[in-house]
């Protein structure tokens, strides 16, 4: 891994050299007791979901929201081990997160109480039938005060198959960039393969910063998940530079030279992410499903039709369900499958979670319309 993200104040001090093997098909450690299959970590808040604009007040849902717990629910739904980590604050908010998370099956021995800050509250204003608002109060909350010593203690138990982070995590502060950093160091160290979902949020930190950071993580990056406006953010210079595309799937091929155009650029930046060490892009490319990038071509599976209640957490299903079918020894194939499944289930239902599929229900979606299952 070249150039980690520079410390405040101070000068790089990241992992300079390429993890050994890293690239598609690495092998994943062997499943154990004890082991997790996925760990990951970050802040999961309280989210109150209103019926219309919040300035008119009315009921409002109570859940909890974060990207790394949505995608932790959903593999655990689908029947793997996965340890979540995070601070809360020592309240009832804290308190409805931990036992959230208990409930659905996510271990959650690295997760820390926080007596000095508050956990973070979310709010949904859905505005127009399908455009939602979201407001954060996160800002000196619990889980933006996550250190680096978490990180070391939930490792510590028992090395992951597989390291998940997102770009939400390092945006927080710089103890939460920190302790991303060290994730990044103690799966190179243990062998686990690492996964990394972009999810910039431009609200936490701008497309420079953003930047910075996850350029320099990419050659430790064995899976990078992103849409097709984020992978820019994963190259020098926003994307720039020279690059041949890589050959793209048959089902690309679009008549309208924009569409080619676009699918283009998407594939030559696939192909320099490549070059520079990540062992497989995967881009998500909403209502259009998804396209994977490896070393040997690419593959691209249509979206699930599906009426859409509620998109929000549909990216999180899709990265819980590409990493289940991986876990489960699947090729590109059958991991965008599952994907893409996982991902339709999530945007049926509202809510970021709750929609979630357990393993018994993949095969639902090929029911026909008005099917009763007795």
């Amino acid at each position: 891994m070249t150039g980690q993200p520079r410390a405040a104040g101070g000068e790089d001090r990241g992992v300079t050299t390429p993890r050994p093997g890293a690239a598609a098909g690495r092998p994943l450690l062997p499943g154990r007791p004890g082991r997790p299959d996925v760990f990951t970590f970050g802040e999961t808040m309280v989210a109150l979901r209103g019926s219309g604009p919040l300035k008119l007040g009315g009921t409002m849902n109570v859940s909890i929201a974060g990207a790394e717990s949505n995608l932790a629910i959903g593999l655990a739904r689908l029947g793997h081990h996965v340890r979540w980590a995070g601070a809360v604050g020592d309240d009832e908010a804290g308190q409805l997160v931990l036992r959230t998370l208990r409930a659905e099956g996510v271990e959650i021995s690295g997760a820390t109480t926080d007596p000095g800050a508050p956990t973070g509250l979310l709010l949904f204003e859905p505005r127009l039938p399908e455009v939602t608002r979201v407001h954060y109060y996160r800002a000196g909350s619990a889980g933006s005060r996550l250190t680096p010593e978490v990180i070391q203690r939930a490792f510590s138990a028992a090395a992951p198959r597989v390291l998940h982070l997102t770009g939400i995590t390092p945006s927080l502060s710089p103890t939460a960039r920190s302790a991303s950093r060290r994730a990044l160091q103690l799966a190179r160290e243990n062998g686990s393969l690492v996964c990394l979902d972009v999810n910039f949020r431009a609200r936490l930190w701008t497309a420079e910063e953003a930047t910075e950071v996850l350029r320099a993580w990419i050659p430790a990056v064995d899976v990078l998940i992103a849409s097709d406006d984020e992978l820019p953010l994963c190259l020098p210079g926003g994307g720039g530079g020279e690059g041949s595309p890589l050959p793209l799937p048959a089902q690309e091929v679009a008549a309208d030279d924009a569409a080619d155009e676009a699918a283009a650029t998407v594939a030559r930046q696939a192909g320099l992410l490549l070059d520079r060490g990540a062992g497989e892009i995967v881009v998500k490319l909403g209502a259009a499903g998804a396209t994977a990038f490896t070393p040997s071509g690419s593959l691209h599976r249509p979206a699930k039709p599906m009426r859409a209640v509620d998109t929000v957490g549909a990216g999180d299903a899709f990265v819980a369900g590409y990493l289940s079918a991986l876990l489960d020894g699947e090729g590109p194939a059958g991991r965008l499958e599952r994907a893409v499944t996982t991902g339709a289930f999530a945007v049926a239902s509202p809510g970021d979670w709750e929609g979630a599929p357990t393993r018994s229900e993949l095969g639902m979606l090929g029911a026909p319309p008005g099917t009763v299952v007795r």
